[in-house]
């Protein structure tokens, strides 16, 4: 088993240790101090005496703070320790750790406490092999500070290390000569600073006392008041209970505020992605609007403004299209790989009409349409300009960057996700079919747009016309009789590609399906191939490539599961959405109420527990938002005009449920729903 990992964290700035506080490189994960997409810190390991400690205990306090409590040596030593270590850690744009030594003899006590500092100032996207740079290292004794800098051309990053204690500095570390009186303590306080100089002249807080002012009072007040704009949950259930606050609390975490951009956005998650992606981005901020309304505007600002303005295959930028990566990286600063502004990717540009017109349905916000008139039109063009490359009326995709890019460009977009049933993969350009579904859906909604804020009737009239062929179209090329299916994709001529995968929950989530067919698209949701009774499978079980290990290949998202759950209700399938709702709640139980980006597809009465695969990350924003949008599903949440609709239908065994204060057009409004099968004589929940 792979030793657990402790974090805190403040927006893209976060630190990964082992359970004892100490950071050592590590090739499968990032450990270590990282912000902006650099590693500042990836030594950092506590001995006193020589000896490495042990954890007697934990106290994560909140997402940026957290304490351990400490003992030298092996664990057999615990009784017979005369001195423990508390290490109190928080992060904001800074990093700080105190520590404190604690003499439990009845006699003075000497110790040599040793800091080894260190750092590679690696890109994020190399840490499984970081290469090796010049860095230049300061010790500075008398200031109390050791300083590592690195510099290519403008590209600059420069970790400070100052304690209030005196101590011997060298080059990789600190030791402090320290004796501690009977029953006494000895402390000192480390601060890390992460500069940055990339051009934009933005360094990071220098001060201690500001740190501790901007963690003790600052940060906690921030998330007091995050939690207290989310709406109050009243549940029977305590995991639903606890799954809820894990939600918000992990959202909270996985906010920052980019350079140069004044609003908070949501990062994709720990410990891989913690920058700007944009289907992340997008989806969390879909599956949010009812907790978290203020994710949508951010988001839509931010990918409108970084939209896509010319063709540059180095980048897969097009007119029109919407981002699908930003980061701060190295490697994405000198071009060697795309990531510092990259459009790879087909989806993020129909998500976004989805999601500005989603949003002022539920915030009656007309200005911000108005504002982001010209991207969404823009991005409506793209459809048919770009997405469109065969000239078939179908969106396909296929990379331009043969070094970098993203072969598969779809939220599966790991290189081997799309395959048929045979195991065979299509050719290029591919044509996924919750693509088609998202574009009509976009459609429609630009229509709606142009309609009633846009004041164009003429292009309202095209959209709906353009949407309505494209069902028809896609019914008559996608629908597969003998599998009673949707294609997962079309290749390049138009075959298609006839597995049964997850996808067709996002095509009843978009609308796209004939009501004629949604009965066997559901059938298969709910089928054994698909439903592994916590979720559903990435890939059918019946499929020649299945791998219930596989990310896009048998895998179990929450967040794919989630949009399942929403369009099986769209479809009138109440019960069958409430029981793979019911899958999902039972998975966050496993995990002290968060899910996981994604478990094994293994069947539930074969393990009987949710097997988390270590190619996912924790906390993730769309796994967090997924448990909130099945809370939104289940109690059939849609905003109507100026009112709130509630229609629920909740899992056996949930009891009652009941949500205040939503916000919306309507200011707040409540929602209450019970299991039915748990009978009529319920007493109401009481706030």
């Amino acid at each position: 088993m792979r030793e657990e990992r402790v974090h805190v964290m403040a927006g893209n700035s976060f630190a990964v240790s082992d359970t004892e506080g100490d950071m050592e490189c590590d090739p499968r994960t990032p450990t270590g101090l990282f912000s902006f997409d650099t590693r500042f810190l990836a030594r950092w390991v506590l001995t006193i005496d020589g000896a490495r400690f042990n954890a007697l205990s934990r106290d994560d306090m909140t997402h940026f703070e957290t304490r351990f409590l400490l003992v030298p040596g092996a664990a057999s030593h615990y009784v017979d320790a005369d001195v423990s270590v508390l290490r109190h850690r928080s992060i904001d744009d800074s990093f700080n750790e105190r520590i404190t030594v604690l003499n439990h003899s009845a006699d003075p006590a000497t110790f040599v406490v040793r800091l080894e500092i260190g750092t590679d100032f690696a890109d994020t996207a190399e840490i499984t092999a970081p290469k090796r740079r010049p860095i230049r290292i300061t010790a500075r004794p008398e200031h109390g500070e050791l300083r590592l800098r690195y510099e290519r051309q403008r590209f600059a990053r420069e970790t400070i290390v100052t304690t209030t204690r005196p101590a011997e500095i060298d080059e990789t570390g600190m030791t402090f000569r320290i004796e501690v009186e009977p029953h006494g303590a000895w402390a000192t306080d480390l601060h890390v600073d992460m500069l940055l100089s990339t051009g934009v002249g933005r360094d990071l807080r220098t001060d201690l006392e500001a740190h501790r002012r901007h963690v003790r009072e600052d940060m906690r007040v921030d998330l007091r008041a995050f939690l207290d704009r989310a709406p109050e949950l009243v549940a029977e259930s305590g995991p639903l209970d606890t799954a809820y606050r894990r939600s918000l609390l992990d959202l909270a975490g996985l906010r920052y505020t980019p350079l140069a951009f004044p609003e908070h956005l949501p990062v994709a998650g720990m410990p891989w992605s913690m920058s700007l992606y944009g289907r992340d981005a997008l989806v969390t901020a879909l599956q949010t609007l009812p907790y978290v309304p203020e994710f949508a505007p951010a988001v839509l600002r931010i990918l409108a403004f970084y939209q896509g303005s010319r063709l540059d295959d180095q980048h897969e930028e097009e007119p029109g299209k919407i981002l699908a990566e930003f980061r701060y990286g190295e490697r994405g600063a000198f071009g060697e790989d795309p990531t510092l502004v990259y459009y790879g990717a087909a989806d993020t540009t129909l998500l976004f009409v989805i999601l500005l017109d989603e949003y002022e349905r539920w915030s009656g916000d007309a200005d911000l349409v108005r504002e982001l008139r010209h991207p969404a039109r823009a991005a409506l063009d793209w459809i048919d300009e770009y997405g469109d490359s065969l000239g078939d009326g179908y969106v396909r995709y296929q990379r331009r960057n043969v070094s970098y890019g993203s072969v598969n460009q779809c939220w599966k977009d790991s290189d081997d996700a799309i395959v048929g049933r045979d195991g065979r993969e299509p050719g290029f350009p591919r044509a996924t079919c919750e693509l088609q579904g998202y574009a009509y859906d976009a459609k429609l909604r630009g229509a709606r747009l142009a309609r009633d804020f846009w004041d164009d009737p003429d292009h309202a009239d095209r959209l709906e016309r353009e949407a309505a062929q494209l069902r028809q179209r896609f019914d008559r090329d996608f629908w597969m009789p003998h599998r009673g299916a949707y294609a997962l994709a079309l290749g390049p001529d138009g075959e298609p590609v006839d597995a049964v995968a997850s996808n067709l929950g996002h095509l009843l989530w978009s609308g796209i399906v004939d009501a004629g067919r949604a009965g066997e698209a559901a059938g298969h949701l709910l089928g054994p191939e698909l439903f592994s009774g916590w979720g559903v499978r990435t890939l059918g079980s019946g499929q020649r490539r299945y791998n219930p290990v596989g990310s896009h290949l048998g895998a179990v998202w929450p967040f794919d599961t989630a949009f399942a759950v929403a369009g099986l209700r769209r479809y009138g399938f109440h019960r069958e959405a409430a029981r793979v709702a019911r899958g999902v709640l039972d998975m966050s139980g496993h995990f002290a109420g968060r899910l996981p980006e994604l478990i094994a597809g293994y069947d539930r009465q074969m393990t009987r527990y949710p097997v988390p695969l270590p190619a996912g990350g924790s906390p993730q924003s769309w796994s967090a938002g997924a448990l909130l949008m099945l809370l939104s599903t289940m109690l059939g949440l849609a905003p109507c005009g100026g009112n709130l609709l509630v229609d629920p239908v909740l899992p056996e065994g949930l009891g009652q449920v009941a949500l205040f204060d939503i916000p919306g057009r309507w200011g707040h409004a409540d929602a209450y729903g019970r299991d039915r099968a748990a009978g009529r004589n319920r007493r109401r929940p009481l706030r």
